[in-house]
């Protein structure tokens, strides 16, 4: 545990800042000590002053792979939890962060929670249930606005800012039934 606090310490690494500061605060409202950073450099940087208990990395940090922080940081400190975060899922990079050295790896949009779980994961699961079809993007986009909104406390106008979407086509999309 962090000496300077009471909880854990949670590096934040990934490089949309309203994504970083949205889940900051929920982090923090479960009990964590939260840096966020942007920049493998920064990453870097911080991890070695800070040396986290835990670490939230996104795969694609600009023109950079997440990839290289899992491995850096395992390296620094093999007991930090790392769980890696992407838009960019595939099987080949969910392997390569298990093998470096990722608690867990998680396809965004992502639930608080989940994160929560992955932190707590030491085995695998033989009862992960199959899907016998994918979410469709419709279903996908509704779940993530969902997600949203609840962060931000059902505000629309919050919302539709950290979407970078217009007021008005926010609120059409939550009008419709979910797919």
């Amino acid at each position: 545990m962090n000496e300077s606090s009471e909880h854990p310490s949670l590096l934040i690494v990934d490089d949309d800042p309203v994504f970083c500061e949205v889940l900051a605060k929920a982090m923090t409202k479960r009990g964590f000590d939260v840096t966020c950073t942007h920049t493998i450099t920064s990453a870097l940087e911080k991890v070695e002053a800070l040396m986290p208990e835990y670490a939230i990395i996104d795969l694609k940090l600009a023109d950079e792979s997440g990839l290289t922080l899992v491995d850096r940081i395992k390296k620094l400190d093999p007991g930090t939890r790392i769980v890696m975060l992407t838009g960019y899922a595939s099987i080949a990079t969910a392997v390569e962060a298990i093998k470096l050295g990722a608690t867990h790896y998680l396809a965004k949009p992502v639930d608080v929670n989940d994160i929560m779980a992955a932190f707590e994961r030491t085995s695998g699961d033989t009862e992960v249930p199959i899907s016998a079809h994918p979410l469709s993007v419709g279903r996908l986009e509704w779940e993530y606005i969902h997600r949203i909104l609840t962060e931000n406390n059902n505000n629309i106008s919050v919302t539709a800012r950290i979407l970078n979407m217009h007021r008005r086509t926010l609120q059409r999309k939550l009008a419709k039934k979910p797919i």
